[in-house]
């Protein structure tokens, strides 16, 4: 048994292997020789930006089930922090430059994530959703002040280190390591907090501590994401990470079904392509958005995705006892 276990392990890393590498071989041949206009190629770094910042607030909102809404507050961390590394930093390689940024920035974050974390987590509910918004728009606010910045002018004249390799392999790098957490001993425990707080604390799981862990992540990634969107339009200004783009990053996660990591990929792609897709609508494009937007919440609110689902496993689980007998 265990060594079907094994084979069975090894077979779906060597499957989700060949599954990337065929996206990527897709990806670069679709950009390399420009089979798409202008204007769908460069959706391409922003599809990839938006799903590392959908998966990584789906480790707050849909594994730890709790609301944050100041997830462009770590974002913007993260996009300045790297921003004013990789312009004040000379004679590195460019490749080695840009890592270095992106540690940097997700690090920061990180940090912010862990210092507002410890006293913010102990809140619940609708009082932590205002306390993570209230703490974005602060970070916004210092941003807009502080002369290293930019102030409200922004920074600019960022290099533009930012590509579809780059970005793409850390969003498989984010997606992969979600997907671990939520298999191993910590995701579970995660888990178990998010279904009952109460029962979980009375097992003896530290809540608090996965609380901040699940958190300080999420800010790592959003961090990383706020790198790559900064070197990618090469001008940041603070209006970039307000609210407004919080509750973007929260409607791909909704939307993708809370816990779902393959919704939120799927939800952030689909969401960051639709308003392009409608721009020939002129006027009723809003519209038609909007009306995507509830036909998509209709379907997964009532249940109909969660009926496919499980009607799919029904008959992989009957193919299996068939082929036992």
């Amino acid at each position: 048994m265990n060594r079907k276990k094994k084979l069975s392990g090894k077979a779906l890393i060597l499957f989700r292997a060949a599954v990337i590498a065929v996206l990527f071989v897709l990806l670069a041949l679709v950009v390399e020789l420009k089979l798409l206009n202008r204007m769908m190629l460069s959706l391409v770094i922003p599809v990839g930006v938006n799903v590392i910042l959908a998966v990584s607030l789906n480790i707050t909102v849909g594994f730890l089930g709790e609301l944050s809404l100041g997830h462009a507050g770590f974002m913007a961390l993260g996009a300045y922090t790297s921003a004013l590394f990789t312009l004040n930093v000379k004679g590195l390689p460019p490749f080695f430059t840009f890592l270095l940024a992106l540690l940097i920035g997700g690090v920061v974050a990180a940090f912010f994530g862990l210092v507002i974390g410890i006293p913010v987590l102990r809140l619940h509910g609708d009082y932590l959703a205002i306390v993570t918004l209230a703490f974005g728009e602060i970070i916004r606010g210092v941003i807009n002040v502080l002369p290293v910045t930019g102030q409200a002018m922004g920074l600019s004249r960022i290099p533009q280190y930012s590509t579809y390799v780059w970005v793409f392999f850390i969003a498989v790098i984010t997606v992969l390591i979600s997907m671990n957490l939520l298999k191993s001993r910590h995701g579970r425990a995660i888990c178990a907090i998010r279904d009952n707080y109460i029962a979980a604390e009375a097992m003896g799981i530290p809540v608090t501590r996965f609380k901040i862990m699940a958190f300080a992540i999420a800010a790592f990634f959003a961090g990383v994401a706020g790198a790559l969107y900064a070197h990618n339009v090469t001008f940041i200004k603070p209006t970039d990470f307000d609210y407004n783009k919080s509750i973007d990053i929260l409607v791909y996660v909704v939307l993708g079904g809370m816990g779902s990591i393959k919704g939120s990929v799927i939800a952030a792609v689909v969401l960051t392509l639709l308003p392009n897709f409608l721009r020939s609508a002129d006027n009723l494009r809003m519209l038609l958005y909007a009306a995507a937007l509830i036909v998509i919440m209709i379907f997964n609110a009532g249940g109909y995705k969660a009926r496919f689902l499980e009607k799919r496993r029904a008959k992989k689980a009957e193919r299996m006892e068939e082929k036992e007998v």
